[in-house]
């Protein structure tokens, strides 16, 4: 960026802190529940979101009484492997430490929710001493690296999990203060002016986060296209060819801000197998050199890609390669593979897909889940994986023992594949209200209600079997990756939603905004009307989100406008 450009706070904040130290060493063990600004931005390089409950903010503010401080931790597992040992220890760090539940997030990892301050040491350190990390959580740096969860032992899907693990140790931070703060580590000389001590993110790191998956197209189970970088392993007879690079894939925008928009990953090149570390430097350089670092609405590398376009991006990405790359060979059709039930792993061993609401692992009414899995992995000793569906993966399990592990899972009440719907199985609903500080309204409070109406509705059209991806959101960031879903849901305001259609169930086609504050109670209406339509003209075997992008997504609008515009002011097309 040009020096004249004024940066943004947060810029200031990530230089003055001298590689993440700041002072929050000293924060994190003062008196009181909260934190400062400066502290705010850094603990998102550490694995931490600070925030409050705002359920009870009102109420406590008009008894004269401070919020009730809270930080969300969230971990990194590449690829979304976990062992059975540190599955147990983190069900007991999150009892221990937070509210009692462990939340699979949409990027196979786990958080944790409501920890006070005093805690969040001992938290942390807990985590690593289970050789896991929180560093990378959160933060302009990249994230937790996501991959394929099938758990199979053949060539192709070990060779994902190798290259996930890869890229995820060589984007890890490189600095000390993660370990001085929260591990008691050796206090390291420090150097401000020594850009070696960072080597691939400099002293001030990335203008904002930045997301990373490899895969194969037949399995984008993971939405590899709404990545920054989306790395497509190329096969051919049993044998890797190399990497497609994708770039600039992102979803998070801001209400009636049009500057700010989704974008699916665009391909810019193909790299040699042994050069993927390079690749994957060189594409990270390019959005620390060339991010806005003036406004974090607009500092995602998308808006880099999208504004300059595929030549000046190709050029400056063989510039910081160091030599000229390959045009992007050509890919197969995406698809979404069910990863539920069950599945043999190749080995002679059967993995197990186990679906979980929200990703929220917690005993609720007459389905014990949290209980059940414990005393499950606690039997069986089994390695686990978490999917970017916010479901879990129990792996390694010998022939002699599924009955039994099904008639265990069942005791507890939990519900296997079978015993859902399909809409069911592919709904997604990020965390919201009352812990996310970003949310305009909840997400995952309100998925179940709404998949219950969903259900009545898709069953009165005789469509129930059908396989539609709806994805609920509590604020336009995202983070359910709603924007590719045949249906996405995005809070606007309190108990209010836009409400989107059009995207495909394979995740390479966004979709379109059709009402912008539809009430949540009125959801189902506006669906009795799409399903209607949809059961009256879809071509056989065609998805809701094909059928729409089809018939027209501004003549379905226009329906939905003529048969309730008269009724509720809301129901106007967008």
């Amino acid at each position: 960026m040009s020096d004249d450009v004024k940066l943004s706070k947060v810029e200031a904040i990530k230089t003055d802190s001298i590689y993440l130290h700041g002072g929050l060493d000293k924060e994190m063990s003062s008196e009181g529940g909260a934190v400062s600004d400066e502290a705010y931005e850094l603990l998102k390089f550490h694995g931490s979101y600070f925030g409050f409950d705002r359920d009870t903010a009102t109420e406590r503010k008009k008894a004269g009484l401070e919020k009730e401080w809270e930080f969300m931790v969230r971990m990194k597992a590449p690829g979304g492997r976990i062992t059975a040992k540190q599955y147990l220890g983190l069900d007991s760090i999150c009892e221990k430490y937070a509210n009692g539940t462990l939340r699979i997030t949409t990027r196979e990892t786990f958080q944790f929710h409501c920890i006070i301050k005093q805690n969040m040491k001992k938290h942390i350190a807990a985590i690593n001493e289970l050789l896991l990390t929180t560093l990378g959580g959160c933060g302009d740096v990249v994230r937790n690296v996501m991959t394929s969860p099938a758990p199979k032992k053949d060539k192709l899907h070990l060779k994902l999990v190798e290259d996930a693990n890869a890229i995820s140790e060589f984007t890890l931070p490189k600095t000390s203060a993660y370990h001085e703060i929260w591990l008691d580590g050796e206090n390291m000389a420090r150097n401000p002016s020594n850009e070696d001590y960072e080597p691939l993110y400099g002293k001030v790191y990335l203008p904002r986060k930045f997301k990373i998956s490899v895969s194969v197209p037949e399995d984008n189970s993971m939405d590899a296209l709404t990545h920054d970088l989306a790395i497509i392993q190329i096969w051919e007879a049993g044998e890797l060819l190399g990497y497609n690079l994708l770039l600039g894939g992102g979803l998070g925008m801001t209400h009636n801000k049009p500057e700010t928009y989704p974008r699916l990953a665009t391909p810019i090149a193909f790299i040699e197998p042994d050069r993927l570390l390079d690749g994957v430097a060189a594409v990270v350089k390019l959005h620390r050199d060339y991010g806005d670092r003036s406004n974090r609405k607009h500092a995602r590398l998308k808006y880099v890609v999208e504004e300059n376009g595929i030549e000046w991006t190709r050029s400056k990405l063989e510039e910081l390669y160091g030599e000229k790359m390959q045009d992007a060979r050509p890919m197969g059709q995406f698809k979404v593979v069910d990863h539920m039930g069950w599945h043999e792993q190749g080995d002679g061993k059967w993995y197990l897909g186990v679906p979980v609401s929200s990703g929220r692992i917690i005993d609720r009414g007459d389905e014990k889940i949290r209980t059940g899995l414990r005393e499950v992995v606690a039997k069986y000793g089994v390695d686990l994986v978490l999917t970017a569906d916010q479901n879990i993966i129990l792996c390694d399990i010998a022939q002699t023992d599924k009955q039994e592990i099904v008639d265990d899972l069942k005791s507890f009440g939990i519900k296997l594949v079978e015993d859902i719907t399909p809409v069911y199985r592919n709904m997604l609903a990020c965390v919201a209200l009352p812990t996310c500080g970003k949310a305009l309204a909840d997400a995952e409070r309100i998925k179940l209600p709404v998949l219950e109406e969903v259900e009545q509705v898709m069953e009165k059209h005789g469509i129930l079997d059908e396989e539609i991806a709806i994805r609920v959101a509590g604020c336009p960031n995202g983070c359910s990756r709603p924007y590719v879903g045949d249906i996405g849901i995005v809070g606007r305001m309190p108990g209010h939603y836009a409400m989107f259609i059009g995207g495909d169930f394979e995740g390479t086609r966004l979709n379109t905004k059709i009402l912008d504050r539809v009430p949540q109670e009125n959801i189902k209406e506006v669906l009795d009307i799409l399903f209607a339509k949809y059961k009256a003209e879809k071509e056989e075997g065609e998805g809701f989100g094909d059928f729409a992008d089809r018939a027209g997504i501004a003549g379905l609008a226009q329906l939905v406008e003529s048969n309730l515009g008269d009724k509720y002011k809301w129901a106007k097309a967008a």
